[in-house]
């Protein structure tokens, strides 16, 4: 008998649209984005269907966070992005170093910053990572990252507006929300204490890389 819970088509929905979101952007979406990718007159209404999910246990509730959805059980597991869970043993096959603290001016893969190296299963990710960061801070906690945890990332130079990005300015690295308008960049956290990073023309930036997942670093001891 199998223990997934019912779910009626809507909810079944919603759940795939948490689920795609954070695959493809690191992090759940909000409840606004939810009701207009599936033309709810309000966000009340994605809250509701997301408490009944909750009720059946397919998703946790993070209270005091847009973004506080977080996947459980089978939900969970079916994601091969959400790098909450870790492969049986003998299964890894991906190693991915941790990057520590990043030296000013050097590159973020620099052997002086890693400090070990991690064996995952690849499909854990919607995309291949080419290492793990250790997350610094709150600024991020809204999309369900907190300190302490390891974020993987995949290099590149390019961002779309929306995601969850590794960011250079000048001597210090950062994840944050990328947004372009009107040729300016912005960085947003997602934490009200924490104000906006806007970059000027001429200032020293550089996307380091794009956010594919998330490991809570308990879940490596």
């Amino acid at each position: 008998m199998s223990d997934t819970p019912k779910l009626t088509a809507r909810q079944q929905q919603i759940l795939q649209l948490v689920q795609h979101t954070i695959a493809h952007t690191g992090a759940p979406p909000t409840r606004a984005e939810i009701a207009a990718e599936l033309g709810f007159r309000s966000a009340n209404a994605a809250e509701e269907h997301l408490q009944a999910l909750a009720r059946k246990g397919v998703i946790e509730l993070v209270s005091g966070t847009s973004r506080g959805i977080r996947l459980k059980g089978p939900a969970r597991a079916s994601l091969p992005g959400d790098g909450f869970s870790l492969p049986l043993p003998g299964m890894a096959q991906l190693a991915l170093p941790l990057i520590g603290r990043v030296a000013a001016g050097s590159p973020i893969l620099a052997q002086e910053h890693v400090d070990q190296t991690y064996h995952l299963e690849p499909t854990l990710f919607a995309r291949r990572p080419d290492y793990l960061l250790r997350v610094r801070g709150m600024s991020m906690q809204g999309a369900g990252i907190m300190d302490g945890d390891l974020l993987a990332v995949q290099s590149t130079r390019e961002a779309r507006n929306g995601q969850i990005v590794v960011a250079r300015l000048g001597d210090e690295v950062t994840v944050k929300r990328f947004h372009r308008h009107q040729g300016q960049i912005e960085l947003h956290a997602e934490n009200p204490d924490y104000p906006t990073i806007v970059v000027h023309p001429g200032e020293p930036f550089e996307i380091e890389g794009l956010a594919v997942g998330l490991i809570r670093n308990n879940m490596l001891m």
